[in-house]
């Protein structure tokens, strides 16, 4: 829970309401940060690169704030057509947050990518907030990776610059309240019981993948996306029935997502359905198989459809 600390330097009257922005190189920690804090699984979390492809919304409240969180796809240069729009994602929303959240990881060195993503957020510092990521394992170098922010970004104050470990939930106090001393004064944007404001098909199509994306390995999980064909409920609303369709690119890739016997996609949407369940509260069905949508990253049609 966030600390009062904020609470009693706002006074009784003012709430407090901000967009906030997450940044960070591929498989910092983004995700996984925005599912505890918002306690539910609103994005993917893997071990893949590049796993979240569009600005994934997650919600925390507290009787006296509301934090909009924004989960960018991982920051880095690349002339795919694919990649340049998840980076047009990502300048878009750093435009528009009222605060942004640069998460590091401090089990990598920094390199290229990092002072990249350093360099993109120099014209808004006043606006950052830093969380040195992964503090837990034996790997991080959490000294020399807040070294790398007094070099790259001075402007940042002591008391925005945080250690935390999202995926034990350490130092992530610390880090909300800085936060919400950048956020503006200003009424909540949605009602208490909400933590995303995703749609219920975006929300079945991301499991789907996350899914698909920690089964598979080489290529594979950059090369697939979810299509949600149909979506229908039944038995007078208490069961929702899903025709979905894992795409990928090649004849080759689809055997693969399939696997010997159908043993792949039957896992695939048997651990869908059963994350499905535990979290709408009505059930859900899915009818599950792959097509091959050949070259799809190079097609405008499905990166508007999939981008936004």
């Amino acid at each position: 829970m966030i600390t009062d600390t904020v609470k009693t330097e706002l006074g009784d009257e003012q709430f407090k309401t901000a967009v906030v922005a997450i940044i960070g190189r591929p498989s910092a920690g983004k995700s996984t940060f925005l599912n505890t804090v918002c306690k539910e699984p609103v994005a993917i979390v893997s071990p893949v690169p590049q796993t979240t492809r569009d600005a994934i919304r997650g919600i925390v409240h507290t009787p006296f704030s509301q934090l909009i969180f924004v989960d960018t796809p991982g920051y880095h240069e690349s002339d795919k057509k694919l990649n340049i729009r998840l980076r047009n994602v990502t300048h878009t929303q750093l435009k528009d947050a009222d605060v942004i959240l640069y998460i590091v990881d401090a089990t990598r060195a920094a390199g290229t990518e990092e002072s990249l993503t350093a360099e993109l957020l120099a014209p808004y510092v006043d606006r950052v907030v830093v969380a040195v990521n992964k503090s837990d394992s034996p790997a991080a170098q959490v000294a020399a990776a807040r070294s790398f922010i007094r070099a790259a970004l001075p402007a940042v104050p002591d008391d925005c610059l945080c250690t935390m470990s999202a995926l034990t939930n350490s130092g992530t106090d610390a880090v909300l309240d800085a936060l919400l001393r950048k956020a503006p004064v200003a009424p909540a944007l949605y009602p208490t019981d909400l933590y995303t404001d995703q749609d219920v098909e975006f929300r079945i199509a991301e499991i789907i993948r996350g899914e698909a994306i920690n089964r598979l390995s080489e290529e594979i999980p950059h090369c697939l996306y979810v299509d949600i064909a149909d979506a229908e409920f039944r038995n007078n609303g208490s069961r929702l029935w899903v025709r979905a369709f894992l795409c990928v690119e090649r004849e080759s890739q689809k055997g693969i997502v399939i696997g010997k016997g159908a043993a792949m996609i039957r896992a695939i949407r048997i651990a869908a359905i059963k994350k499905l369940r535990t979290i709408f509260d009505y059930t859900v069905d899915v009818d599950l198989q792959v097509k091959v949508d050949k070259n799809w990253r190079q097609k405008d049609r499905v990166l508007h459809q999939l981008i936004k």
